[in-house]
């Protein structure tokens, strides 16, 4: 393909990860946007440096990527894209024959060590010895004991699956444990049985672990509403690491209060941040994190690395890794 090109991006980069891109960028230009940015997930303004741009490294605006007709790629500095998930975009992209890539693998492990954390830690009843030790400091082995479980032969239900849930499977698999993938569209080469989404209702009883990782659209919207969160089993655990908006939150608060779930685990929400005054914060079964279900320390260098093999491909002409568009 031609080159060289002008790449531009909205990342603020610690100083030696941007070093690090700057370096193996020749002969390409770099051009940095007037506002930036140092959170993965944080959009940008229209910029005016983005008009010069031929590859976009970030998070553009993606009302002015549907007029720019030279940005022939961009480049997703997070496994989500759901403000580029409009008809409009798509039909930009498609008629200039322009790509939109995401950054799923690099999240992919993170986010599925992160629930196996919490899966092990809710096993193991780690947060109420935790809450124990900031509170009365009281002795109760034998009730945490008998409380305790393990993960072996039960069964976890994988609702979207994607990068993460493929992770999260390899992961789970020395446990034995019964793992069932939920999916749009059922390809038939899944590593563990998966079926249609229609057809969830069906198994959400029979789970002991509710893990979603649906991404956020349309179709997903409230997806697990008072309905369906009505089917889970008393003595499971539901996990949400894909986005706020695919779960009812009233319902969710509702079924923790009742104890009709044992518990809840949620690393998105909506809004984010979640209001110091929100129900969620107080229920004593649900635990929170604030979105950081994909960091780790070498996230950025993670993330320019990935950029820079795609950035070869674009270069040589070969399939992009992680396109969405």
């Amino acid at each position: 393909m031609h080159s060289p090109f002008t790449i531009w991006t909205n990342a603020e980069f610690p100083k030696n990860v941007a070093a690090e891109l700057e370096s193996r960028l020749s002969p390409h230009r770099l051009v940095y946007a007037s506002e930036l940015s140092s959170l993965n997930l944080t959009g940008s303004g229209a910029d005016p440096l983005l008009n010069q741009a031929d590859i976009a490294f970030g998070q553009p605006l993606p009302d002015q990527v549907i007029q720019l007709q030279q940005l022939r790629w961009i480049h997703l500095t997070s496994a989500g894209y759901t403000p580029y998930d409009r008809q409009e975009v798509r039909s930009a992209l498609q008629t200039r024959g322009a790509a939109l890539t995401n950054s799923s693998g690099v999240y992919d492990a993170p986010c599925a060590q992160h629930v196996l954390a919490m899966m092990l830690a809710f096993a193991r009843g780690l947060p109420d010895s935790l809450a124990i030790q900031l509170g009365d400091r009281s002795w109760p082995a034998t009730e945490r004991r008998s409380r305790s479980f393990l993960l072996d032969g039960q069964t976890a239900l994988l609702c979207g699956f994607g990068e993460i849930a493929i992770e999260l499977c390899r992961l789970l698999s020395p446990f034995g444990m019964k793992l069932l993938g939920v999916r749009r569209h059922v390809r038939g080469d899944e590593p563990i049985e998966t079926i249609p989404m229609e057809r969830i209702d069906d198994y959400l009883p029979i789970a002991d672990h509710v893990i979603n990782l649906l991404p956020a659209n349309e179709s997903t919207a409230n997806f697990f509403d008072a309905k369906r969160l009505g089917l889970v089993r008393p003595n499971a655990y539901f996990y949400n690491i894909g986005r706020g908006s695919t779960v009812n939150q009233d319902a969710l608060a509702h079924v923790l209060r009742t104890n009709s779930i044992s518990a809840a685990y949620l690393d998105v929400m909506t809004p984010e941040p979640l209001p110091p005054e929100h129900l969620l914060w107080k229920l004593p079964n649900c635990y929170i994190t604030p979105h950081t279900a994909g960091g780790h320390r070498d996230e950025m260098s993670q993330l320019v690395e990935h950029f820079l093999k795609n950035l070869t491909r674009f270069c040589e002409g070969k399939p992009l890794v992680n396109r969405v568009m």
